[in-house]
């Protein structure tokens, strides 16, 4: 049977700040699907990096005093640490600063023009630097836009390369009439539709080279760079080797893409009007998360209410962080953090959910010198089914109710009751304790792509001979 070959990846952070909780969920989602799917026997090419060019970011290399190469080699890693803190399995970090990419944003500009789909024009529009987004007067609230409300909105005037991304209506419809669960969940579908059938604007994808000298060349005019999401979207294609790699692009493309709200536009139409241009397959699939507030009100920098991932890391250990992000944040609707939600959360499903449920029948087979058989595992049909839904926080649900039918199933049974010296229930006492190792195992297993540092530890547990009493898997916290 051929190994199937699945591709994932997040959206590129910008290095202008610090990484946060929101970009954590992201990356979390897209690295426990990619977890499962190794589980399922797939070969996995699981892409993250950071988008380095673009006005934003060259201001604030300026503002430091900093070469922006500099600067962004900086921010780079500190993005690329989320590796070890966040214990993720990405196999592949783009930096859209890589010369390999470089050229293969060249090379689709080449394409795109060759076939009609660039042309230059002067023009006047409204610019967000926040989202690096022309807005329409429809798209702003009292003059300012609704993401960036402290930023102010640029007047940009200037001849400028720009996307016949008007030309792409019928042929974007009918890629999501083709493919209902082409963007996940359904009504994300439905906005971007709805955004599309109104009407597609042609697009600038160039700047002076005067005004913003930090972007990829465009070829032939050294007086413009491009726009940064045209150049920052082709890493989907160039971190698996366009155009140089066929084999490479040919064994990995179409991508599953995890990206937030507010890139929806940009990852489900921009981006696949612009493989359309360049005569290249769609993307996969397009999963859309929400935001997260912090006690409901929108993170930011401003209000000094961020939530930095490596503190929260820090104080509680990576496989807490990973399922409060999961297991309470809805995978596809707007969340809230607060950190009496998340302590709650962690005494009672961490603590004394998991840990509690796991340090039971381990001081019960201990007590009993137990040496549990190993049995294979296989998945559970309603944990493949939510996976492949992406609904990660029904994955853990179900999960959970299997450790509290453990739990109940002890207190019925009290299996420290039994008389080991009584045949009979020597018998039963290692029937239930055979039972319970088995449903704790099967339990772990399917928790390697949720809390694989978890899953290891009582693996290594239950599957080591004699079955004995560890330090807790994740101490209560005391209020």
């Amino acid at each position: 049977m051929p190994k199937n070959n699945v591709y994932i990846t997040t959206t590129l952070p910008y290095v202008n700040a610090e990484p946060h909780i929101g970009f954590a969920l992201e990356i979390v989602q897209a690295d426990a699907f990619a977890r499962y799917q190794r589980l399922l026997g797939s070969e996995v090419f699981f892409n993250f990096g950071t988008d380095e060019h673009g006005l934003k970011i060259y201001r604030k290399a300026k503002e430091q005093g900093k070469d922006p190469q500099t600067y962004t080699d900086e921010y780079s890693e500190k993005f690329d640490d989320l590796k070890k803190s966040l214990n993720l399995s990405y196999n592949n970090f783009i930096r859209t600063t890589n010369p390999e990419h470089k050229k293969a944003a060249q090379e689709f500009w080449k394409i795109c023009h060759k076939n009609g789909y660039i042309y230059k024009k002067l023009y006047k529009s409204k610019y967000c630097v926040g989202c690096e987004l022309e807005k329409t007067d429809s798209e702003l609230v009292d003059g300012k836009c609704p993401i960036h409300p402290s930023t102010e909105i640029e007047i940009i005037e200037e001849e400028n390369y720009f996307f016949k991304f008007s030309e792409f209506e019928n042929k974007l419809l009918e890629l999501y009439d083709n493919n209902p669960a082409f963007v996940i969940p359904s009504f994300r579908l439905k906005e971007i539709k709805t955004f599309v059938e109104g009407g597609l604007n042609d697009f600038s994808i160039s700047r002076l080279r005067e005004k913003l000298p930090w972007g990829v060349e465009v070829p032939g005019d050294p007086n413009h760079v491009m726009y940064v999401w045209f150049d920052a979207l082709i890493n989907y294609i160039s971190a698996i080797g366009w155009p140089d790699d066929s084999k490479s692009f040919e064994k990995w493309w179409p991508v599953i893409q995890f990206a937030g709200k507010d890139n929806l536009r940009q990852q489900s139409a921009i981006w696949q009007a612009m493989l359309m241009a360049a005569g290249l397959p769609p993307s996969q699939q397009i999963v859309i998360h929400g935001f997260i507030s912090m006690g409901g009100q929108k993170i930011s920098k401003s209000l000094g209410n961020s939530i930095n991932p490596y503190e929260l890391v820090a104080k509680y250990g990576t496989d807490a962080v990973r399922y409060f992000l999961l297991s309470k944040i809805h995978p596809f609707k707007d969340g809230d953090f607060t950190y009496d939600k998340f302590e709650e959360s962690y005494n009672s499903d961490l603590a004394n959910g998991l840990g509690n449920t796991v340090a039971r029948v381990a001081k019960l087979a201990e007590k009993a010198y137990f040496s549990p058989e190993h049995k294979g595992v296989n998945l559970d049909e309603n944990y493949s089914k939510s996976f492949a839904k992406f609904k990660f926080n029904e994955v853990l649900e179900l999960l959970w109710k299997k450790l509290k039918g453990i739990d109940r199933l002890i207190d019925r049974v009290e299996p420290w009751k039994f008389n080991v010296k009584d045949t009979d229930e020597s018998v039963k006492l290692k029937t239930f304790l055979q039972n319970a190792c088995t449903e704790i195992l099967d339990i772990s297993y399917h928790l390697k792509p949720i809390l694989p540092e978890t899953s290891k530890k009582v693996q290594k547990q239950f599957n080591s001979g004699s079955v004995k009493s560890q330090k807790p898997l994740f101490p209560r916290l005391d209020k």
